[in-house]
C-alpha cells in the first residue's frame, strides 16, 4: 500500500480519538461525540481513495496503524 496522505491519517486519528472519548465510563457530550463519529465514519468510508482499484481490507488496517502511530490532537 502507498503511504496514506496526511488527510486520511488525520481523519482516522480523529475517529479513533472520538471513539476513545465515547469509550470512557460516563462520557460527556455523548450525542455530539456520536454525531462526530458518524460524520468521520462517512468521510472515511466514502473517501474517493476507497472506491478506486487499489483498496484492500489490508489498506484500511494500515491506515488505522499509521493513525495510531501519530500523536494527533484536534
Amino acid at each position: 500500500m502507498h503511504p496514506s496522505p496526511l488527510t486520511w491519517i488525520k481523519l482516522q486519528a480523529e475517529w479513533q480519538l472520538t471513539y476513545a472519548a465515547l469509550a470512557v465510563p460516563h462520557p460527556v457530550h455523548t450525542t455530539a461525540l456520536r454525531r462526530r463519529l458518524q460524520t468521520l465514519s462517512g468521510r472515511l468510508l466514502f473517501h474517493p481513495y476507497w472506491s478506486g482499484p487499489g483498496w484492500t481490507p489490508a489498506a484500511r488496517v494500515e491506515l488505522r496503524r499509521q493513525a495510531r502511530a501519530v500523536e494527533w490532537r484536534p
